[in-house]
């Protein structure tokens, strides 16, 4: 017998779309769901001290339609059903330089193809990097896995489009 997605969002009073954030998740996911009461917001990382942070400040506000999730993101698959999530958000993300650690890297062709079996064809991924690198390397990876980029831009705050969600304390970055 196979594996079964457990659905996160049952997880959540309300059935409404279903937003991830990974990487300074602390900040990120707590801002988004201050700034959107319509939608369900899930913070994750491997790292228990930064899920605290956000953990105590969406309890502190009674925040009800934030979460935080600690899990290696390769077992997204396995808390996830298939198209529940509608956008994911990564932040700022170990760039993984090394040629060895190209399988670690947040946009390689494997973690590209688990988002679009989450998200459905409607997903939204948001990357934001201050790696050259990095961004190069996704660009390239976006191509060759045929994924439609929407928005991109080289210094997002100068660049930044009118259309994208505002954050109480955005981290200064170069690239986006």
């Amino acid at each position: 017998m196979g594996f079964v997605a457990i659905g996160m969002k049952k997880c959540f009073i309300k059935t409404i779309p279903l937003w991830l954030n990974w990487v300074v998740v602390e900040e990120y996911t707590v801002s988004l769901a201050q700034h959107f009461t319509d939608r369900n917001f899930i913070g994750i990382d491997i790292k228990g001290a930064r899920l605290w942070r956000g953990a105590k400040t969406i309890n502190e506000e009674n925040i009800l339609h934030a979460a935080f999730l600690r899990t290696h993101i390769e077992w997204l698959p396995q808390f996830f059903a298939p198209s529940e999530i509608r956008e994911i958000w990564v932040t700022f993300p170990d760039p993984q330089p090394q040629i060895s650690r190209e399988n670690r890297r947040i946009t390689n062709p494997k973690f590209l193809k688990m988002y679009r079996e989450l998200m459905g064809k409607d997903g939204i991924l948001h990357l934001k990097t201050d790696n050259i690198g990095l961004f190069e390397y996704t660009l390239e990876m976006l191509e060759k896995e045929e994924g439609k980029l929407e928005i991109c831009t080289k210094d997002f705050y100068v660049d930044t489009p009118k259309i994208l969600i505002p954050v109480s304390k955005p981290p200064m970055n170069k690239y986006s």
